[in-house]
């Protein structure tokens, strides 16, 4: 599975003029899951997520995770991550099929509330328009393929 995070100090998702959820402090978590994902590589990117210390410290320094400030999660699916992009016009035959990544996208999101962190979601397969004030910004690439 990819990931992109953003350490965000608010974040929404909204669809077809609907706020579908919202976070304050925390991660946006632009996520897809690639064709052979399984429960295993969800798993290992929820762990990865929460325990990620990019939040600062006492003294300024990137050394908290998630689970350490107590803040949210916007997790919302975005099989572009998955983009093949050797010529100008991007493939997408990597990310998993429609079916697999609505489930495993929805696995992610309960791993990382099985962590304790508050969850807001989008709506799988649908026109979402995302905003964010990113913190830094911060923004990390994550792939289960490179642990």
């Amino acid at each position: 599975m990819r990931a992109l995070v953003q350490r965000v100090s608010r974040a929404s998702v909204t669809v077809d003029g609907e706020v579908a959820g919202e976070i304050g402090e925390g991660l946006l978590v632009l996520v897809c899951a690639m064709r052979g994902d399984a429960e295993a590589q969800s798993e290992w990117l929820a762990r990865k997520v929460v325990n990620l210390r990019i939040f600062p410290d006492t003294e300024g320094r990137m050394n908290r995770s998630l689970l350490d400030t107590g803040g949210a999660a916007l997790v919302v699916s975005q099989f572009t991550l998955a983009a093949e992009t050797k010529g100008n016009r991007p493939g997408f035959s990597t990310a998993a099929a429609p079916e697999e990544g609505k489930r495993l996208y929805e696995h992610f999101s309960e791993q990382v509330r099985a962590h304790g962190v508050a969850v807001a979601n989008g709506i799988f397969g649908a026109d979402m328009k995302v905003e964010l004030v990113n913190d830094g910004p911060v923004t990390i690439w994550l792939d289960s393929e490179a642990r």
